[in-house]
């Protein structure tokens, strides 16, 4: 018989735990997280906001938090932030004259390297190959 009192308090108690309101904070630190991995830590440069373990990266990502908490949209948050400390702050900076290197810089390396390579390419002689005959 208490084998069968166990199983039911068991059932009753999941029960209750299964409609206990989920945690608010639970949102606020999704949206903080995914904010976080738009912005580049200003410390590691190579690391987003939310890998860097770095001091000032706890702090901005604290302030995104309070932001978030106090009813700023995400689109206002990155704005201030962009504002503060740069475009560089953000992964995708907008497209202006100030962030054309950004933008444009990676892919005119990359043309530049190819370019050289076929230079050189076509600069170095053409051994023949031997006449077996």
């Amino acid at each position: 018989m208490s084998k069968y009192l166990a199983i039911l308090l068991c059932a009753l108690s999941l029960r209750a735990f299964a409609s206990l309101p989920a945690d608010p904070d639970a949102d606020l630190d999704a949206r903080v997280q995914q904010l976080a991995g738009e912005l580049r830590c200003l410390v590691c440069q190579n690391q987003s906001l939310a890998d860097s373990q770095a001091p000032l990266a706890l702090d901005l990502r604290s302030e995104l938090r309070e932001r978030l908490r106090h009813g700023d949209s995400d689109a206002q948050v990155l704005a201030y932030l962009s504002e503060r400390y740069g475009d560089f702050v953000l992964y995708r900076p907008p497209l202006k004259s100030s962030t054309w290197a950004l933008w444009f810089g990676p892919g005119l390396l990359m043309l530049a390297g190819v370019m050289t390579l076929g230079i050189v390419l076509r600069r170095v002689p053409r051994e023949e190959a031997p006449d077996n005959g």
